[in-house]
């Protein structure tokens, strides 16, 4: 692992795929732990980020579910999209060693909650958290150049977007692009789009030279302080 990802935020954004004993999520979790990288999951919806809680803390003990609602951490924008994310709650569970596993609904002040993308909310939390990288999975493991049958294997942000609004790409996978393309040009490191159902998915490419999947990475827009 390397030293400069000590002490510092992953932010993985689950699917559908179920946590049982034939899946290796969990133990990546911990494992990424272990050498001071703190992650936090976003859940696709508010019922698989419950089970995931659940499932996880069979095994760990230190999984914490949280709502948009809880801390004031995602408030509502306008039209449906994330607000500024306060990331106080996530550094403080980070820090004390617990893994958050976030919903995408937002806190909303007229009362109730409403629902986000959770590639949006993901991509906002890896920004706010100043994640050295953000994961996505999906089940097409990542952009496939249509030419050559082949896997992209990596995309600058400008690319990413210009892809993403062709409309060639299947709903899911699009919004994952995009999400990826956001969350690079808000200050994360890199970002990775995967299958999570391959073994120890969350953590191969920062063992190795190589990543898994297709991974947006490059020029950095911050804002002007």
């Amino acid at each position: 692992m390397p030293q400069s990802f000590a002490g510092r935020t992953f932010v993985l954004r689950i699917d559908r795929s179920p946590i049982d004993d034939r899946t290796t999520l969990a133990g990546d979790l911990a494992f990424l732990m272990e050498r001071d990288v703190r992650p936090i999951v976003v859940a696709p919806t508010a019922d698989v980020a419950r089970m995931y809680v659940r499932a996880l803390n069979r095994q760990t003990n230190i999984a914490v579910g949280l709502s948009g609602a809880d801390a004031a951490l995602l408030p509502a924008g306008p039209s449906a999209a994330v607000g500024r994310v306060q990331p106080g709650i996530l550094l403080t569970l980070t820090e004390a060693g617990y893994i958050p596993v976030i919903e995408p609904t937002a806190f909303a002040l007229g009362g109730g909650d409403v629902e986000l993308s959770a590639d949006e909310v993901a991509a906002a939390v890896a920004a706010a958290t100043e994640a050295a990288r953000a994961i996505f999975f999906d089940p097409s493991g990542g952009v496939i150049d249509p030419a050559s049958q082949a896997l992209v294997s990596e995309l600058t942000p400008a690319e990413a977007l210009a892809l993403a609004d062709e409309g060639t790409l299947e709903a899911s996978l699009r919004a994952a692009v995009r999400a990826a393309a956001h969350g690079v040009r808000g200050g994360v490191g890199a970002a990775q789009i995967l299958d999570g159902r391959i073994a120890h998915a969350a953590i191969v490419e920062y063992l190795t030279d190589c990543h898994l999947g297709t991974q947006v990475a490059g020029t950095v827009l911050r804002p002007v302080a």
